[in-house]
């Protein structure tokens, strides 16, 4: 018989299939309107202040404990606000090419 050494925190939260999942394996309440209206946008905040973060440094409470702080951070970002005010994906901060604002047009003399 085998023993198996025990899953990293991060190989525990990858594991994990949702938001909630996650809220949960670090303790943490959150607010449902929130993820509803910014799940994508809160865990991928998350992942940047976890990437800020020397993991290498940590020992397994530690990283649970940043990992947490980092949820915990990203909730509250968007509690009082939105995913467009808080430019956490590209596609909020990438130029948009050639497109022409709706205010720059004008309707055509007849």
């Amino acid at each position: 018989m085998t023993c198996q050494a025990p899953q990293s925190v991060l190989d525990q939260m990858r594991a994990l299939s949702s938001a909630e999942d996650i809220f949960a394996f670090l303790l943490l309440p959150y607010d449902a309107a929130v993820l509803n209206r910014a799940r994508l946008h809160v865990m991928k905040r998350m992942g940047d202040y976890l990437a800020a973060v020397d993991l290498d440094a940590l020992d397994e409470d530690g990283i649970f404990l940043a990992a947490r702080k980092a949820l915990k951070q990203a909730h509250a970002d968007f509690t009082d606000s939105t995913p467009r005010a808080q430019k956490a994906l590209k596609i909020y901060t990438q130029s948009r090419g050639n497109m022409v604002p709706l205010a720059g047009l004008r309707p055509l003399a007849r």
